[in-house]
């Protein structure tokens, strides 16, 4: 049968349309997880612990949701320390009694629409309205949940943004990486005591930039490129993670297609930059350097 060519070139736009809102989706989610290493969120355990993260071990797990124990027994890790991921304010601090299964529940808000859930604790240790570092203690691991639910001592962590459950689930991220989905073992960075950097890529650059792509400079840092859609400015930073406070060699560049490249480059404490520059529905080559690793980008978010 000889299929038209109106049936065709339907087709074909279906098609293209699926690749678009594909390509959109994909965006989107490279999007999420560069806001999500903005925030700088740590392991919720205090420094050098190695805990083991399970994201399909439980039925009531929707998303991106993590189990965390270290101990060998089932209830091996009642008590233990549990501390905030990034540092913000607590906007629960209860036992969510028969509402859900979250038993006793700390949630954090850390501005930007992101939370995070500490659940099944066996104590708290913070109260509404408290604004909480990160690294400082909110509570120990325990295994409280709705009447009935008999758990094991464990850490339900989620990071949600926005209020559309589960689709606002995001995937964790800590010390600047990616958590390896569905399960992996890591050493904690939570260190605290001037081993955070305070600043943000949203601080350095400046209200109304959104972080819109990120690269990891080995350990030594990440560099981020941002965008204000008010005027049209990208803006690059390099944060540092590692030797915070001395000052080390640490670059971030802009270059605007059709424009001579920004630099910013010298020994700085804490980030370099801000390199910003007008942009607007143009292509942009971004980067950077800390420590031995360096990211130089090609041009590309033409427009953006």
């Amino acid at each position: 049968m000889k299929i038209s060519g109106a049936i065709v070139a339907g087709a074909a736009l279906l098609m293209s349309l699926g690749t678009a809102s594909a390509a959109a989706a994909d965006r989107q989610a490279e999007t999420q997880q560069a806001q999500a290493l903005a925030t700088d969120f740590q392991l919720p355990f205090p420094c050098g612990q190695a805990w083991t993260g399970n994201s399909n071990a439980s039925s009531a797990h929707q998303s991106y949701e993590i189990d965390f124990n270290r101990g060998g027994s089932a209830d091996a890790d009642l008590g233990d320390t549990v501390v905030a991921a990034a540092s913000g304010t607590v906007v629960i601090s209860s036992h969510q009694g028969s509402t859900n299964g979250f038993g006793n529940l700390v949630k954090i808000d850390h501005g930007g629409g992101w939370s995070t859930y500490y659940a099944h604790l066996n104590a708290r240790s913070v109260s509404v309205g408290q604004s909480v570092a990160q690294g400082q203690k909110i509570g120990t691991v325990g295994k409280t949940s709705k009447p009935g639910n008999n758990i094991s001592a464990h850490l339900h962590y989620e990071v949600r943004q926005g209020t559309s459950y589960p689709s606002n689930v995001r995937k964790a991220v800590f010390n600047g990486v990616t958590f390896g989905y569905p399960n992996q073992t890591l050493t904690s960075r939570n260190c605290g005591g001037g081993s955070t950097n305070p600043h943000t890529p949203t601080s350095v650059c400046g209200a109304g930039y959104s972080v819109i792509n990120s690269a990891a400079l080995g350990t030594a840092g990440t560099v981020y490129l941002l965008y204000n859609a008010s005027n049209g400015n990208n803006c690059v930073t390099t944060i540092k993670h590692s030797s915070i406070g001395t000052a080390t060699a640490t670059s971030a560049y802009l270059e605007v297609q059709g424009s001579a490249r920004k630099t910013d480059s010298g020994n700085f404490s804490y980030y370099a930059g801000p390199v910003t520059a007008q942009a607007a529905g143009k292509c942009v080559k971004w980067g950077g350097k800390a420590g031995s690793s360096t990211h130089d980008s090609p041009f590309q978010h033409c427009g953006s």
